[in-house]
């Protein structure tokens, strides 16, 4: 089976050699490089009736030795078919693939004589420039010899049926695994735990339940039909390309590449629509879409989230309505459009700042990876992200356990603060969903913001006026606080946590580095926090009378008394000393222990208050009148014994707190109740009104000491003697006892 074929590639100043009789190729593979050489002519061979041109000169740099005479171009040299088609549809560059007769022995352009197809896939040729005999072309001379001559092609190269892997190879010059099914198939071997967490209905998802349950907003909860939520949707037929739609195909979007989980840049609206229609197997890349904030567009006035989420959003409820909208630089968080490809992961993270989120599946299907954020949880996290680890280590092999929830078209999700979470989308998929902080765990929350700091998160990845916020959230409850408002201990835990947040904002105003100072400034919000220092220290010290604790306590809401100042309390001015007997760790010791600065005690799993118990009862009980009352009635059961004829009504309170957290060798369980009694007497002695009187005074200037002793703004402590002896005191015979049994 005879072949011949030669590619030639020529410079414009040099011609393909003279081929002779002597020089005839032994084999049809034969190239003309292999001929004996000749000497240069034009570019493109022109036929044998033109008249001859003379060459174009090389440059002086080009010739490597002088020629004296360029002969005359022959007809070998020459395409026979050249001329046949226009100039228009010839090019220098085409011309440099020849390809030989295997009948005639001639040579021509394959751009020439060829019919524009691959000359690789040429096995035997007879050129084919006149004459159309069916589906083939042949040389009108050839044909006529000889009709039965075919063209001969090669047999097509064996592919496999088999899907490949395509290799991102900027991801591997990077270093950055380029499987985005890595972790799925991670995923298999690993203890992975059935969720049990609660499935509610719609309408009983609203203030009342977080109010009345002490798990309300501490796990998540799945809510399977929207009816009773409150929200609204887009219909169920919305589609990505809707979004394009209503949004703006020239948009701009950041997409995520899963398998390096990073952004790619100069994305659309519309291209990323065109992507997601595509066929799977079409696809180059498998992406993510999951920050396509819509606050402000037409999509935004199709979608609302649910009536808990309005009610709890610190951004609905404190960030001013006249700063909001159009124009105005707020937290645009709430509105989020999520699409994802099927094979999609997001790898675990926490949202910023710790908000809490909703999340809507409108179409396709969402598999959640859950870990509770517990301290010890929150602390492997911090040292998997952003670190070598990120990359090599499934962070559920550093945690207590991973739970798996996986929602369905309708079904809505709540996840409350601080859940470290990571997504796979099964199928592809459109979500709403959104983000919002709220006033029942700002501890976790500033955790988090901690965390983020200490990974050094960039601002952009942050929650956008995140202190702002919380100064405008401080201003608001200071004011409630001021007008006697009532909130549940949750709260006020939270806005201890608050307090205590700003007040370190406030130093580093007052201490910080010019750049930190200037940054802290920035975040004031002027027309509400002109004296930010005064608002944060305020609302601390309104929050801890709220609360009835009194002191600068690691735990928020314990009730543990107060470090004195050489007996005056917290006083300004009055440098504090230790005392001998804290020194040497004598009686009284610890009431006086040395606080460090920036220690971080270890926290607790979870805390947890059992109901408040109340009764009265009547019991016999001597009036508290006589001299060494106080050291008789911190002695509870000796308050309550002896052989007295005084009967009082004594109404007493209960609680108990629970505390649990692991140790390396089991757990440590700790329960703290306290007893709140309030005495009375109807009967007390007549006979010592005056020392009852005493003792009525006295009772005054404790309280009025406790009261004072609250209030860390207080610069001096007074004692007032009254003008004139009250009357009836011991008809009143009123005496209050605190009890706290640990």
């Amino acid at each position: 089976m005879a072949r011949g074929k030669r590619r030639i590639t020529r410079s414009s100043a040099r011609k393909p050699p003279e081929r002779t009789p002597e020089s005839e190729p032994l084999s049809p593979l034969s190239t003309r490089s292999s001929l004996t050489p000749v000497p240069v002519q034009d570019e493109e061979p022109m036929p044998t009736s033109v008249p001859e041109q003379e060459p174009e000169q090389e440059p002086e740099s080009m010739q490597e030795t002088p020629v004296e005479s360029v002969p005359k171009t022959t007809e070998e040299d020459s395409c026979p078919a050249c001329g046949v088609l226009p100039a228009s549809q010839t090019s220098a560059g085409s011309k440099e693939s020849w390809i030989r007769c295997d009948a005639c022995k001639t040579w021509y352009h394959w751009i020439c004589a060829g019919d524009g197809g691959d000359v690789d896939a040429i096995d035997k040729w007879q050129v084919y420039t006149t004459v159309i005999s069916l589906e083939y072309l042949y040389c009108k001379s050839c044909v006529l010899e000889k009709p039965s001559r075919t063209i001969t092609l090669k047999p097509p190269a064996r592919k496999s049926s088999r899907k490949r892997t395509q290799l991102d190879y900027a991801n591997l010059n990077s270093g950055v695994e380029s499987d985005p099914s890595r972790w799925l198939r991670v995923i298999q071997s690993k203890p992975i735990e059935d969720d049990e967490f609660k499935r509610m209905k719609g309408s009983d998802v609203g203030i009342e339940w977080l109010e009345n349950d002490q798990d309300a907003m501490k796990e998540p909860i799945v809510i399977e039909s929207p009816e009773g939520l409150g929200m609204k949707m887009p219909d169920e037929n919305f589609t990505v390309s809707d979004v394009a739609d209503v949004v703006g195909h020239e948009t701009p979007v950041e997409v995520i590449d899963v398998a390096s989980q990073s952004n790619s840049p100069g994305w659309t609206l519309g291209r990323w629509a065109e992507y997601y229609n595509k066929e799977p197997s079409a696809r180059d890349k498998v992406r993510n879409v999951i920050s396509l904030e819509i606050s402000g567009t037409a999509l935004a006035d199709q979608v609302l989230p649910p009536r808990i989420v309005r009610e709890l959003d610190w951004v609905d409820r404190f960030w001013p309505s006249t700063r909001r909208g159009k124009g105005h630089a707020y937290p645009k968080v709430q509105l989020y459009c999520l699409m994802g490809v099927a094979s999609a992961w997001t790898d675990w993270h926490v949202d910023f700042a710790g908000s809490s989120v909703y999340y809507h599946i409108l179409r396709g299907c969402k598999v959640f990876y859950f870990i509770r954020p517990t301290p010890a949880n929150l602390a492997a996290y911090e040292r998997w992200s952003g670190t070598e680890l990120q990359s090599n280590v499934w962070l559920g092999d550093m945690v207590d356990e991973v739970v798996k929830v996986t929602l369905h078209p309708g079904n809505t999700m709540i996840i409350p603060t601080g859940w470290i979470h990571a997504v796979h989308t099964p199928l592809d998929s459109l979500v709403f969903g959104g983000n919002f902080l709220h006033s029942y765990n700002v501890g976790t929350q500033l955790k988090v913001v901690d965390i983020e700091k200490a990974t050094r998160v960039p601002k952009k990845f942050r929650f956008p006026y995140f202190t702002k916020l919380c100064w405008y959230v401080a201003e608001k409850y200071l004011r409630d606080l001021k007008a006697k408002a009532e909130f549940s201990p949750r709260v006020l835990e939270s806005l201890e946590a608050l307090s205590s947040f700003l007040i370190s904002e406030v130093r580093t105003m007052e201490r910080g580095t010019e750049a930190a100072k200037r940054d802290a400034k920035d975040q004031l919000p002027i027309d509400k926090a002109r004296d930010a220092p005064a608002i944060a220290r305020e609302l601390r010290w309104r929050v801890r009378i709220a609360a009835g604790t009194t002191s600068d306590d690691e735990e928020f809401g314990s009730l543990v008394k107060k470090v004195t100042v050489n007996g005056h309390g917290n006083v300004n001015g009055v440098k504090r000393k230790r005392s001998p007997t804290e020194s040497q760790g004598g009686e009284g010791a610890g009431v006086g222990k040395v606080q460090f600065r920036n220690f971080q005690p270890k926290g607790w799993d979870a805390v947890e208050d059992l109901p408040k118990e109340e009764e009265k009862q009547m019991v016999k009980a001597s009036y508290p009148g006589d001299v060494g009352w106080q050291q008789r009635w911190t002695r509870y059961d000796e308050a309550l014994g002896g052989d007295v004829d005084c009967q009082a009504s004594v109404e007493r309170m209960r609680e108990v707190t629970v505390k649990v957290r692991k140790t390396e060798g089991g757990l440590e369980r700790q329960r703290i109740e306290r007893v709140f009694e309030k005495w009375e007497w109807s009967d007390a002695p007549t006979e010592k009104a005056t020392e009852g009187e005493d003792v009525e005074m006295k009772m005054d200037e404790g309280d009025s000491l406790r009261k004072m002793d609250i209030d860390s703004h207080t610069n001096h402590l007074k004692e007032e003697e009254p003008e004139e002896d009250p009357q009836g005191s011991e008809a009143n015979g009123l005496a209050q006892a605190q009890a706290i049994v640990a």
